[in-house]
């Protein structure tokens, strides 16, 4: 008696179902294909996706940076938001603070503008302050701060920076300002009204102080330093402090020129 078992047609049979699902397949995954690329064809009742690319945006610095040896200030003038600015950039020199007016007849420096505020009251230093690594002021009046260490300018928001520490064991700077731009944000402030607005910049590296030609409020000023391209940025004395700045050709220009005699603890930041 014949055993019982598929016979050669029901292998044929086998491999041709296969050969179907196989097919089948390939057909769905080539349909699902081209549903997919069909999503990004013009129509005309439902708009299309548009798709957007991230791109890196190449900050490029604003000086001239072809003379490596020579200290001067670069002026230069930009208007953001139809706000006219004003923008000193110092180049080849050493930051520092000082009290007192620095002297005009002091060829050495190249750039200086008033940077902490000073109490009404008493006459002292609003927020932390050191000089030379030496505590003048404590206190977070203010959130935004500029520290200088080892010649390096650094500007930032936070309520505990560690540059207050670093600056008194190294001998370094530092005070407190308004905040106005955050790692490319603008950060509100509370005071009202408009005036003159000064501001110590970092864009991308590069080191400047900006200020408006116009009054300004803060929120406006600290806008127009966001678009440009700004990284971080805190207020200065601005419409009533006194500055000067030489340009490569060594010419003494005064940035604004009102002054408050009389105050022991009027401050500058100072380029040399």
């Amino acid at each position: 008696q014949e055993k019982k078992g598929f016979r050669p047609w029901g292998w044929v049979c086998l491999a041709v179902a296969a050969v179907a699902i196989l097919i089948s397949l390939l057909f769905l995954l080539n349909k699902e294909k081209a549903d997919m690329e069909s999503d990004t064809t013009q129509v005309v009742f439902e708009p299309s996706a548009e798709v957007i690319q991230e791109t890196e945006v190449d900050t490029k610095w604003l000086g001239n940076y072809t003379d490596t040896t020579k200290s001067y200030t670069e002026h230069l003038r930009d208007t953001i938001n139809d706000i006219p600015l004003d923008i000193y950039i110092p180049h080849n020199a050493v930051p520092e603070l000082v009290l007192g007016v620095p002297d005009i007849h002091d060829k050495n420096i190249v750039l200086t503008t008033q940077a902490a505020d000073i109490r009404a009251d008493n006459g002292k230093i609003v927020g932390a302050f050191v000089l030379k690594g030496k505590p003048l002021s404590w206190g977070l009046s203010k959130k935004g701060y500029c520290g200088i260490i080892d010649n390096k300018v650094t500007v930032g928001v936070a309520d505990n920076s560690p540059l207050f520490e670093e600056a008194t064991e190294k001998g370094g700077y530092f005070f407190r300002q308004y905040p106005l731009v955050d790692n490319g944000v603008l950060v509100e402030n509370a005071p009202k009204g408009k005036s003159i607005r000064k501001a110590l910049c970092d864009r991308d590296g590069e080191i400047m102080v900006v200020m408006s030609q116009t009054p300004e409020s803060f929120h406006d000023f600290a806008q127009a330093l966001v678009d440009l391209q700004v990284d971080n940025a805190i207020y200065l004395v601005g419409s009533t402090s006194f500055g000067y700045f030489r340009d490569y050709y060594d010419q003494l220009e005064i940035i604004y020129n009102k002054f408050r005699y009389g105050y022991q603890y009027e401050n500058f930041i100072v380029w040399r």
